[in-house]
């Protein structure tokens, strides 16, 4: 197996719980030299989950594979001096503490821009660098609301509801990574480094892309759809005899194309269905009018039909339907690692497949302070240097 693309590329992960620590993943995967620098007490991810291999969260191992893992304490002039060590033979730093606190500790990016002029330091925080909130903290769900997110998910007229995959965090953490990699372009054709502010509310409202674009002209907050699309009918799940299924039929072509496959072509003549923007204006009457033709069957005949005509559609899996599903194992979405203390097993795997560079899970996720000694090694530390180290407190 070829290297990755990113191989050559080494970036300082300063980060806790998810946004942070998902960008570090991303890059790792696609074989970039992450090296993970947490706390004496380790990353909070670590003490989390329901699941655990003795005291290794199956949350963490999950997240951080692919990384190295050591331990400083910035706090300490010693572990501030690793940490400047380390920045000064690296490409990019990610960082995401609370808004101010790297720069507290003299580890900001002006600072860090004096060792090494061309860094590329990304922060990532709950709502940026600039305007009122830009000393606050946040997390996802925090930015879910903030962002209207919440407003607008799940059934009309039922109690708020977050979306249940922590989106403002992976986008900040997907963003993140996106920006370090142009960073890294410009850097190529400039010579220059430069920060990177990626905020978690920012990175949830970024991704209204229909819900803003029907706000914008109409001044009207969008509103729960439950499966429904913002802009397109039929777009949504059906209830079948036993079960649901999703329909896509949005096109022309693919509407003309169910109707017949359900038994109700009478619908092509109906003038409020005519078009897509009369079945958008008319979504609800149009569902029940559909709903009520595919209770009168079974979920896979339904789909079996669909397929037939090659209008998209498909089922609503679980977790456990989906990872066994024969699709989902031939994209090989889920891979195994052998873990010091778990020993083997599944974790995630990033979703696209590139042809000369593999995206590969390298390794898995690293105990506390795996990788100290070896990483002050490559730094030119002696066995002497290591042991003053640990003793004042700076490593561990």
């Amino acid at each position: 197996m070829g290297e990755g693309a990113l191989a050559g590329l080494r970036v300082i992960e300063s980060c806790q719980n998810l946004a942070g620590p998902y960008c570090g993943t991303v890059l790792a995967d696609m074989g970039a030299d992450v090296i993970k620098v947490e706390p004496p007490g380790g990353d909070h991810s670590r003490k989390i989950g329901r699941h655990f291999a003795g005291e290794e969260s199956y949350a963490f191992m999950t997240l951080n594979r692919s990384k190295r893992g050591i331990v400083v304490d910035l706090k300490t002039e010693a572990g501030k001096g690793v940490f400047e060590e380390l920045a000064a033979g690296a490409d990019a730093i990610v960082e995401n503490v609370r808004p101010g606190a790297m720069e507290r500790m003299g580890l900001g990016y002006e600072d860090l821009k004096k060792i090494k002029p061309d860094i590329i330091y990304a922060s990532i925080s709950g709502f940026g660098r600039t305007g009122p909130y830009a000393g606050q903290g946040g997390y996802d769900l925090i930015s879910q609301g903030f962002s209207s997110l919440m407003s607008f998910t799940g059934e009309p007229g039922r109690d708020p509801v977050k979306i249940p995959v922590p989106l403002c965090d992976l986008n900040a953490g997907m963003y993140s990574a996106i920006s370090i990699l142009s960073a890294v372009f410009h850097r190529h054709r400039t010579g220059k480094g430069q920060w990177i502010d990626t905020s978690l509310t920012d990175a949830g409202l970024g991704y209204t892309v229909w819900q803003a674009s029907q706000f914008f002209p109409s001044g009207e907050p969008p509103v729960p759809k439950g499966t429904k699309h913002e802009i397109s009918a039929p777009y949504q799940a059906f209830r079948c005899a036993d079960g649901y299924i999703i329909i896509g039929g949005t096109s022309q072509l693919n509407w003309e194309r169910m109707c017949r496959a359900i038994g109700r072509a009478d619908l092509l003549e109906r003038p409020e269905y005519s078009t897509p923007r009369d079945r958008g204006n008319n979504e609800d009457a149009l569902a029940l009018e559909l709903e009520e033709a595919l209770t009168k069957g079974s979920r896979d005949d339904w789909l079996d039909r669909l397929r037939e005509v090659k209008v998209p559609c498909g089922p609503i899996h679980d977790m456990a339907e989906a990872f066994d599903h024969p699709q989902i194992q031939a994209r090989e979405m889920a891979v195994e690692v052998d873990h010091p203390v778990a020993g083997p097993m599944r974790v995630l795997a990033l979703p696209q497949k590139m042809s000369e560079t593999p995206v590969r899970v390298s390794r898995p996720a690293p105990l506390l302070g795996q990788h100290t000694d070896e990483v002050l090694r490559e730094l030119g530390k002696n066995e002497e240097d290591i042991w003053a180290l640990r003793k004042s407190g700076g490593v561990g």
